[in-house]
C-alpha cells in the first residue's frame, strides 16, 4: 500500500499521544492522524546508516507496496487541520485508487492530507495482507474478509509498535539488567501477531498493553536514572506552546506530554524519554534528539525540524523539514 495512510485510530488502534503518561498504550502517536509513513512522504528517505540491528528489521517499516491500502479505509478520520474531510472506519478514502495507491500522494499536505503523511504502522499494514490473510484483499475477499481485515488491522499495529519500543530497549545498553524480562516479552507479543484472525480480534490487547507499558516504564527510569544532574518530570504535562529553545531536558520524562507548537529547537533531549509526546508542529530545529528514548518515525513526521535536528540512526528525516 503505497500511499499515505490517514484515520485517526480508535482507542484500540493507537490511543491519542498524550492521552495518557502511562507507557506505550496511552501514548502512542498514531491517533495524531492517521497517516502516510515515512517511505511515502519521502521515498528516498530512509534510517540513516548504522542503525541498530534491531531497528533494520523489514517487518517493523511500513512496506505500503506489499499491504492493501489498510490505513486508507480500515481507520476513521474527522475534517481538520489533519484531514480535508470526514471519513468513516471501513470506507475506502476518496482518493485511493483501484491499485491501492493514494491518487493524491505527491500533494497530500497541500490538499489537505497532512495527517497521512504523519502515520506510521510500524509493518502492521503488510503483515496483515500477506501474513494474516495470506494475500487475500478486502476488496476481492468479500463483505466478511474485508470487515474481519479492518478489524484486525489496528490489533497488529499496536502489537507492532510495542515489538519496537521492546526492540529498542533491549539494544539500549543500560538496560541490559532488563533483558531476562525484555526478550520473553518480545518473544510473547511476536507469537500474539502471528496468531489468526479470530485470535488477534478476541485478544485482550488492553491488558498486554499494560504489561509491556510496566516495564519499560521501569527501563526508563532506570536509564534516566544515569544521568547526572536534575531530571525534569514533564510526564503528562500540558506544554502546548511551551518555550524551552536550548533547554537542557536530559533524561527528562515527556512521556505523553503534550508539546503542540513548543519550541525546542536547540534543546538536549539525551535520555528524555518521549513515549507518547505529542509533538505535532514542535519546533526540532538544531535539537539533540540521537539518545532520547522510545522516539518514534511518527512524532518525527508530525513535527518541524531542519538539517541541524539530529535524530537517532534507526529513524529518517522527514522529507517536509
Amino acid at each position: 500500500m503505497p500511499h499515505p495512510r490517514k484515520p485517526r485510530p480508535s482507542r484500540r488502534a493507537a490511543p491519542r499521544p498524550g492521552a495518557a503518561p502511562e507507557g506505550p498504550r496511552h501514548g502512542t502517536v498514531a491517533d495524531t492522524a492517521s497517516t502516510a509513513r515515512a517511505s511515502e512522504t519521502a521515498p528516498d528517505a530512509r534510517p540513516s546508516e548504522g542503525h541498530p540491528p534491531y531497528l533494520a528489521r523489514p517487518d517493523l517499516h511500513a512496506d505500503c507496496g506489499n499491504c492493501f491500502a489498510l490505513c486508507c479505509v480500515a481507520l476513521p478520520f474527522a475534517g481538520s487541520a489533519d484531514f480535508a474531510y470526514d471519513k468513516s472506519a471501513g470506507t475506502p478514502c476518496r482518493h485511493l485508487r483501484t491499485d491501492f495507491r493514494c491518487g493524491i500522494h505527491d500533494e497530500l499536505r497541500p490538499s489537505g492530507f497532512k495527517g497521512c503523511t504523519v502515520f506510521d504502522c510500524f509493518g502492521a499494514g503488510q503483515k496483515v495482507s500477506q501474513g494474516t490473510f495470506a494475500g487475500r484483499d478486502w476488496r476481492t475477499g468479500g463483505p466478511a474478509v474485508a470487515r474481519r481485515m479492518f478489524a484486525v488491522f489496528p490489533v497488529m499495529r499496536r502489537l507492532h509498535e510495542l515489538l519496537w519500543y521492546l526492540a529498542e530497549a533491549l539494544a539500549a545498553p543500560r538496560a541490559r539488567p532488563f533483558h531476562g524480562e525484555l526478550r520473553p516479552l518480545l518473544e510473547r507479543t511476536e507469537r500474539l501477531t502471528h496468531g489468526g484472525p479470530e485470535d488477534l480480534v478476541n485478544l485482550d490487547v488492553e491488558a498486554h498493553w499494560d504489561t509491556v507499558a510496566t516495564l519499560l516504564l521501569r527501563v526508563s527510569e532506570h536509564i534516566r536514572a544515569t544521568v547526572p544532574g536534575p531530571r525534569h518530570d514533564h510526564r503528562g504535562a500540558d506544554l502546548i506552546g511551551a518555550r524551552l529553545k536550548g533547554a537542557d531536558l536530559r533524561g527528562a520524562s515527556l512521556r505523553g506530554a503534550r508539546l503542540i507548537a513548543a519550541d525546542l529547537s536547540g534543546a538536549d533531549l539525551t535520555c528524555a524519554d518521549l513515549i507518547g509526546a505529542d509533538l505535532r508542529d514542535t519546533d526540532l530545529r538544531g535539537a539533540d534528539l540521537t539518545g532520547s528514548l522510545f522516539l518514534t518515525q511518527a512524532q518525527l513526521n508530525a513535527a518541524r525540524g531542519d538539517a541541524t535536528t539530529r535524530i537517532p540512526p534507526a529513524l529518517a528525516r522527514p522529507a517536509h523539514w
